[in-house]
């Protein structure tokens, strides 16, 4: 498995589990995908930079509200 990969593995596990536990901050996640470049799957917008950015994004939102007690 290649770094991207890895790293979309990581996203989808943090994603469920904010899904799964923390549904109320779902509308956060829409936020946070807008922040990835958007475009066709055909001209790869999306680097490995973009999906670290959001993999860390997704991890902060969540690490946050578990501190505050949630």
């Amino acid at each position: 498995m290649n770094l991207p990969q890895k790293i979309l593995t990581e996203i989808a596990t943090v994603t469920r589990d904010i899904e799964d536990n923390y549904p109320e901050l779902q509308q956060h996640l829409d936020e946070t995908r807008s922040t990835l470049p958007q475009g066709s799957n055909d001209n790869g917008d999306v680097n490995e930079d973009d999906l670290k950015n959001y993999l860390n994004e997704l991890k902060a939102i969540r690490d946050k509200y578990k501190e505050e007690g949630h």
